[in-house]
């Protein structure tokens, strides 16, 4: 590659780059703005005025504490039963031999191109006879187990060399010792891939827990900042607030995942 091609690849990479943190930049700059200075038009991205007061009026108007520990409850209990549900259909896909396997496989493949809407109203009515309605079990229960994390754990598990798996059994080690102390320790990026990307989908998820949640003690951070979307109107200053709230968290998990999350995607056939 030229000089010239390389600073061309750089240019093209900077504008990428800019158009897609310029809106979060933004979002946290607004943040600090008054709601007279957001409203105003032609807008500045600069704040001409500094302040707090949109984060102390979010925390004052709606239960932000409450509504972060709910959001914090749900994702942590999906990541986990995700990582550990989906590495177990996924091994058992890739390295085990059943009668009706690709046809199970195959199954699990079309489920991901049905639209979660459509399965909205058959699993609120289960939820419902099941009495899990305004719980964290009625939250958690419909995704506690993903199609794309079996598909991501099973393409990472093909992978494995088969040597490691016959070895164990011909010493006497059983599915499950195989299971968690050779093949778990051997999945290291993928199983951080998908414990982001269930993060991602549990925090930032609005629909369902907005069904489910109907009491205020009971509401994640995308539904209780909904409530700044009132018959009072449209508070912009809170919500740019309550964005930055809302996405803090997951910036600081994907920098610190961000290695594992490009060799996950790397070695489990996304492209």
């Amino acid at each position: 590659m030229t000089r010239r091609q390389k600073a061309i690849t750089y240019l093209g990479l900077s504008l990428g780059l800019l158009l897609v943190i310029g809106p979060f930049v933004w979002t946290a700059l607004s943040s600090l703005k008054p709601e007279s200075e957001i409203r105003r038009d032609p807008p500045t991205f600069w704040p001409e005025t500094f302040t707090l007061d949109n984060f102390v009026e979010l925390f004052e108007r709606v239960n932000i504490g409450q509504s972060f520990v709910n959001s914090l409850i749900v994702a942590l209990v999906l990541v986990a039963s995700n990582v550990l549900l989906c590495s177990m259909v996924g091994y058992a896909f890739a390295k085990l031999p059943f009668r009706g396997r690709n046809l199970a496989f195959s199954l699990v493949m079309i489920q991901m191109a049905i639209p979660a809407i459509v399965l909205m109203t058959p699993q609120f009515v289960l939820i419902a006879k099941l009495g899990l309605v305004n719980t964290f079990a009625g939250i958690i229960l419909p995704t506690l187990v993903g199609p794309l994390g079996v598909f991501m754990m099973r393409q990472f598990m093909q992978e494995l060399p088969d040597e490691l798996i016959h070895a164990a059994r011909v010493d006497g080690a059983g599915e499950f010792r195989i299971f968690f102390r050779i093949i778990l320790p051997l999945c290291g990026p993928p199983l951080a891939t998908l414990g982001l990307i269930t993060f991602l989908g549990a925090w930032n998820n609005f629909l369902w827990p907005a069904v489910v949640a109907q009491s205020e003690d009971m509401y994640t951070l995308p539904v209780a900042l909904n409530i700044l979307n009132g018959h009072e109107g449209t508070h912009y200053n809170l919500l740019v607030a309550g964005s930055v709230v809302v996405i803090a968290p997951i910036l600081f998990i994907f920098i610190f995942l961000q290695r594992y999350f490009v060799q996950g995607i790397a070695t489990t056939g996304i492209k």
